[in-house]
């Protein structure tokens, strides 16, 4: 059977209509090689710290990838056919061929999804792949992405510098030792790495993994943490530690992002009762919502960004979780209430300069609703982008479209990948910038806003708004004309 060419259209993302497309095209190319600025993911320190080669392809992509195999059990594809391992040890499909083929079989369920759209850029793009990934193909594909990834140059440092990545931030745990951000420091390698403080673990006060994770950040400070008052001040440490390693940001994950202040004393009370094995679900929210306001006013007094992720109900499908573990493609959106949750910690910290709380949201009817009203409201609070299952092309398009009347686009904070698949970062920050460039292109169209101030705009989404936010430093290609900068301030 005769293979299909993988050929990635020009015009890929933008509108139909003429005059749309044409001003979309101009917007897109004045960004498309601005450097990659990646302010939140996932990607594990040690790939870069290593430098190690990777494994052969299915290891590398279809594995770790809960995008792929969740839309594959959704259609009767076993995890265990995948090689997704078990908790138990259990045999699972060993033979990376083997997993390959499956996933190829069924690779046109993918179709219209990110995951396909970012996959076969990757493909086209990153590994010259010139032919679509098939049932017949993908043998040929398999032995030549293993070809590549045994060359130098697709050793993760050589392609972080291909791929034009300007600053990627992980994530980390409190306890985290930072090792990997140490060796990379010390590596005389150029490439700028930097952590992100998330303390979520410390605060699950009912979680079973609870005690341990209090035993490592004791542990990594040789702290004993027996009272609220050394916590906090551990706490405090730990993030002037993350800071001394480059860190510029704080990360937080709560189902409900509810905000409210106990006296210390009740704070104590529950910590107390944490130790003794006695802590309620009831327990941890109030003291997950205590603690979200001391993150805040931690904030206000190091600097470091506040970011807030809602509204994940993880680990839903109790059996995948019983048998392969946490984080493993039952993670489903729930409604998301923020006008009273965070009243609290707004009305305390939303009008105070030294605070950005970055909130994202997987509920997008909360978009025009509740979060551009209190983003174009509160001078600290900012418009996370459109996250997770929304990452994609419709989700990019209804963020924009009901954020952009009441916020604005200087109400938000560009773009971030959040992605642990180190090879997916320049499509997907590659759809963005079209998709941003096709909205843009749409405003200009109506007369709504001129090609001038879309050139603006467009720099911002790329670039100026992710290192303004962030703190992630100046950007030179990023002022456009009369000094100008795209974060709105004049440029120095």
């Amino acid at each position: 059977m005769t293979s299909e060419p993988l050929a990635l259209h020009p015009d890929r993302f933008f509108s139909p209509i003429p005059a749309v497309r044409e001003i979309a095209r101009e917007l897109y190319a004045a960004v498309a090689d601005l450097p990659l600025v990646c302010p939140h993911g996932h990607v594990p320190p040690a790939l870069l710290a290593d430098d190690e080669s990777f494994p052969e392809p299915t290891a590398l992509l279809i594995t770790p990838d809960h995008y792929i195999f969740r839309m594959l059990r959704s259609q009767g594809v076993r995890m265990e056919d995948m090689g997704i391992p078990t908790r138990d040890g259990a045999a699972v499909e060993a033979d990376p061929r083997v997993v390959w083929q499956r996933f190829a079989d069924h690779y046109h369920l993918f179709l219209g999804t990110p995951t396909r759209a970012w996959l076969d850029q990757t493909f086209a793009e990153v590994f010259g792949v010139d032919q679509k990934l098939t049932g017949d193909s993908a043998s040929e594909i398999y032995d030549h992405l293993s070809a590549q990834l045994g060359r130098p140059e697709f050793r993760p440092r050589a392609l972080f510098d291909r791929f034009n990545i300007d600053v990627l931030t992980t994530t980390d745990g409190a306890a985290d030792s930072l090792d990997e951000h140490r060796r990379i420091r010390e590596s005389g390698w150029g490439g700028r790495v930097i952590p992100c403080f998330r303390p979520d673990a410390v605060f699950r006060i009912a979680s079973p993994e609870w005690r341990g994770e209090l035993d490592r950040l004791a542990d990594a400070t040789g702290t004993e943490i027996g009272s609220y008052a050394t916590l906090i001040r551990v706490l405090e440490e730990r993030r002037a530690f993350f800071q001394s390693m480059g860190a510029t940001s704080t990360d937080h994950a709560v189902v409900v992002p509810y905000t409210h202040r106990l006296p210390d004393v009740e704070a104590n009370h529950l910590l107390q009762r944490a130790l003794a094995g006695t802590a309620t679900e009831e327990d941890q929210g109030a003291f997950e919502a205590h603690m979200l306001m001391e993150m805040a006013r931690m904030s206000t007094e190091d600097g470091l960004v506040m970011q807030l992720h809602p509204g994940a109900l993880r680990d839903h499908n109790a059996e995948v979780f019983e048998r392969f573990g946490r984080d493993m493609g039952g993670d489903i959106p729930v409604a998301t209430e923020y006008t009273h949750n965070l009243r609290e910690l707004l009305n305390a910290y939303g009008s105070d300069p030294r605070l950005t709380l970055v909130v994202f949201t997987l509920d997008e009817t909360a978009y025009a609703r509740e979060l551009a009203p209190l983003a174009g409201h509160y001078p600290a609070m900012r418009l996370g982008p459109a996250w997770w299952f929304h990452d994609s092309i419709e989700g990019m398009r209804r963020y924009r479209t009901q954020t952009t009347e009441t916020a604005g686009i200087y109400n938000t904070v560009g773009f971030n990948d959040d992605t642990r698949a180190f090879l997916s970062i320049p499509a997907r920050h590659d759809l963005s910038r079209r998709v941003d460039a096709d909205f843009l292109a749409g405003l200009v169209a109506e007369h709504r806003v001129d090609e001038a101030d879309a050139h603006r705009m467009i720099h911002a989404l790329a670039v100026g708004l992710v290192r303004d936010t962030y703190n992630l430093g100046d950007d030179a290609s990023a002022v456009v004309g009369d000094g100008v900068a795209v974060n709105g301030r004049a440029g120095e």
